[in-house]
């Protein structure tokens, strides 16, 4: 099982930018596919980015090309970059394996204002 912490979540004005991080422990983290999730208020939990643990990366519809999935098997951490924020991006964002494990972590707060 990896357990997960997700941080780096915030209060940003449209147009911005934010960095998500997804601290990862276990010793498979490397070969597994892992995904950044989001759930707004009211609504289901629904993908946003995955990257696999050789790179290859796939991404939502309405975060193409304003968000970038990585990274980084020595810390095995990883990444969401969101630029170009907008208000429907507001949501708590979770990290999670690819297809997603049962249990999730607490995830972080990402708000946008308009």
């Amino acid at each position: 099982q990896v357990q997960l912490v997700e941080s780096g979540g915030g209060l940003v004005q449209a147009g911005g930018s934010l960095r998500l991080a997804c601290a990862a422990s276990g010793s498979i983290f490397s070969r597994r596919a892992m995904g950044w999730y989001r759930q707004a208020p009211g609504k289901q939990r629904d993908f946003v980015a995955a990257i696999t643990g050789s790179g290859n990366t796939s991404y939502a519809d309405s975060v193409k090309g304003r968000f970038t999935i990585s990274r980084d098997n020595a810390v095995t951490t990883v990444y969401l970059q969101m630029n170009s924020l907008k208000p429907e991006d507001t949501a708590v964002y979770y990290c999670n394996s690819f297809p997603p494990f049962a249990s999730w972590g607490q995830g972080t707060q990402v708000s946008v204002s308009s």
